[in-house]
């Protein structure tokens, strides 16, 4: 009875975590004093991505980054433009095997610099 119950608890188990989506949320922070366009996350091996046209100062837009096609090691990239046009980005963190070894990634976006946080989700 006891190994049923244990073969029980191993299956409900791992059922959840497989259904789990393999990826990141993210959270991007336009803390730069002006307006950016053309927002985009991805991982380095750019096989999914996320764009935003528009983050106005002040304001921060949130989702999740799929990386259920992503197989080997990588970082992640936030590309965007400022108000001259010119293009900035940062590229952080790591994953391996294609996956996350964080839940939850956070960038804010300053006039001179990006900060990155990663952790578990808030």
């Amino acid at each position: 009875m006891k190994k049923i119950l244990f073969l029980l608890l191993v299956t409900a188990t791992t059922s959840c975590i497989m259904l789990q989506e393999k990826g990141i949320a993210f959270k991007i922070t336009n803390n730069s004093g002006s307006a950016i366009t053309g927002v985009k996350i991805a991982t380095s091996e750019n096989l999914d991505s996320i764009t935003f046209e528009h983050i106005a100062k002040r304001d921060s837009r949130e989702g999740f980054l799929s990386m259920k096609n992503n197989k080997t090691d990588g970082s992640y990239t936030l590309a965007f433009k400022d108000r001259d046009g010119n293009v900035k980005g940062v590229s952080t963190g790591y994953y391996t095997n294609g996956n996350s070894l964080d839940s939850y990634i956070r960038f804010e976006i300053q006039k001179d610099t990006t900060l990155v946080k990663f952790g578990e989700f808030p």
